[in-house]
């Protein structure tokens, strides 16, 4: 890779980093889009794989979504039977 290259995604990169610290969104997402296209550029091949596979990707990321939100769903009604100090003299508690 040339040398300008690599400094403008090192220098595009580390502003953008600096201006979503300072909350300055559109100037972070703007240079933020300028190192990711001068990689793309660089790694043509590489993005139309990572492309290719993206619906696989949501795919499985929804599935984790959903697990974890049954997960949580029952630990809330596991944590509700537990407060509700009647489940306690009636035997109702879960199996944990």
């Amino acid at each position: 890779m040339e040398t300008w290259k690599q400094v403008l995604i090192a220098g595009s990169a580390g502003l953008s980093v600096m201006c979503f610290l300072k909350r300055r969104r559109a100037a972070g997402f703007l240079l933020g889009g300028v190192a990711l296209a001068a990689l793309a550029s660089e790694h043509a091949e590489k993005y139309a794989e990572i492309r290719n596979r993206l619906p696989e990707y949501l795919r499985r990321g929804g599935t984790l979504l959903t697990v974890a939100s049954q997960i949580g769903e029952r630990l809330a009604e596991v944590g509700e039977l537990r407060n509700n100090n009647s489940a306690w003299d009636d035997g109702q508690l879960p199996y944990v």
